[in-house]
């Protein structure tokens, strides 16, 4: 496979926005802060909720909001971005906004406020994260010596600690150190994109609308990678959903079903550590099939077994089943894709891939799990196998370099 070409027309930094710090570095703690609110937002929001008196029906709608806001925010985010060709101006003045969204929390009552609230973070954080993505995908392609995955690794980490942290601040605190915990991730956030390289993808003079997205969206090839990355991890649903539940049901310790959690996440970073020499040995193509392929295993696993011998060894397919098929996903974009569609192409993978398959995978899950307990895995099976098929085809219709697209 043919290395890339670097993204057309990427401007160098303003000399008043240059920085000493590596920009690997910048990269990595952009990351760091960004899964900090992430691993104290995911976990423990619902609590926060619940103390200022929602309840379980308003819950979900406050969540399901945040969600649908983001399948909404993401396109529209990455349109700014192929029209202007910069990412890091619109980062900063979203990560801003997202500050005073989260402030405005705290004075927060009723169920509307908060809706409101939940809708416009829903837009300005969570568009940040494939924007992230997709400047430092140009950037690591740019320039050589950079890993993707050893800069990505720094937010799985951050993940783990923030909801560590966040579980002894319950245990000392109220239900408000979250959100606090969270703003002060988020203003490390805001921090964090000042120092970001400004990397853009139009030239100068080139002015007006970006090229319609169409060309991209009929193309066979995309096609097929959106519908097998994003049914990979879709296929994680049942397990994000109902593992614990599943585990404690059947009489695993707390401790234990921790220490099943982080041998995951563990292994994900591990091939994170490792991922310009997985992508240059195998392929971005291959490393989604194989994510596949680990969902096929992992959850065939899990649905018939909660022995804790074979647990543990199963849980490192988290490598596959989320790592690679990550891994795979974000090369593929920044090499098949163009650069005037690439925030497009990143925020349509966020928001319709990831955001919409998810929701409704998730919605599922709860039905499948009332209905078959641990057998509910299976279902998992069945999109590991319909993405395994679809991988498969993407392969054959990506030759590996950039796609040719007609307007």
């Amino acid at each position: 496979m043919t290395a890339p070409p670097p993204p057309p027309d990427s401007n160098a930094q303003s000399p008043r926005l240059r920085s000493r710090l590596p920009v690997a570095l910048r990269l990595s703690m952009l990351y760091g802060a960004l899964f900090s609110v992430i691993g104290f937002h995911m976990p423990y929001w619902p609590v926060w909720l619940e103390s200022r008196g929602m309840g379980p029906g308003e819950i979900g709608i406050l969540l399901g909001a945040m969600t649908w806001a983001k399948v909404l925010g993401n396109p529209l985010a990455g349109r700014v971005v192929d029209a202007t060709g910069q990412r890091r101006s619109l980062m900063i003045g979203l990560a801003a906004v997202s500050v005073v969204a989260f402030l405005l929390f705290v004075p927060a009552e009723g169920f509307w406020p908060l809706l409101g609230l939940s809708l416009l973070t829903g837009i300005t954080l969570w568009a940040i994260m494939p924007l992230s993505e997709n400047l430092t995908l140009l950037t690591v392609y740019e320039r050589k010596g950079l890993d993707y995955g050893r800069i990505r690794l720094w937010g799985s980490l951050t993940f783990i600690a923030a909801s560590m942290l966040g579980g002894r601040l319950l245990g000392i605190f109220a239900a408000d150190a979250i959100l606090w915990a969270i703003i002060g991730c988020v203003v490390l956030t805001l921090a964090t994109t000042l120092l970001l390289p400004d990397v853009r993808t139009r030239a100068g003079g080139d002015t007006g609308p970006p090229p319609p997205v169409w060309p991209l969206l009929r193309h066979p090839a995309f096609i097929t990678f959106l519908v097998s990355a994003s049914i990979i991890q879709a296929s994680h649903a049942v397990y994000y959903g109902f593992a614990t539940l599943h585990w404690r049901g059947a009489g695993l310790d707390d401790g234990l079903i921790g220490i099943l959690w982080a041998v995951g996440v563990i292994a994900e970073v591990c091939l994170f550590a490792f991922g310009n020499r997985v992508v240059a040995a195998l392929g971005p193509g291959l490393l989604i099939l194989l994510g596949a392929v680990g969902g096929l295993a992992r959850w065939s696993v899990l649905a018939v077994t909660t022995d804790p011998w074979v647990l543990v060894p199963v849980q490192t397919l988290h490598a596959l089943t989320f790592a690679a098929t990550h891994l795979g996903a974000m090369h593929v974009i920044a090499r098949a894709v163009p650069g005037v569609y690439s925030g497009r192409a990143q925020g349509i993978y966020a928001s319709l891939g990831l955001g919409v398959a998810m929701a409704i995978a998730m919605a599922a899950s709860g039905s499948l799990y009332e209905a078959f307990g641990g057998r509910a895995f299976l279902a998992m099976t069945g999109m590991a196998a319909v993405g395994l098929i679809a991988a498969q085809m993407f392969r054959a219709r990506w030759s590996g370099g950039e796609l040719e697209l007609r307007r």
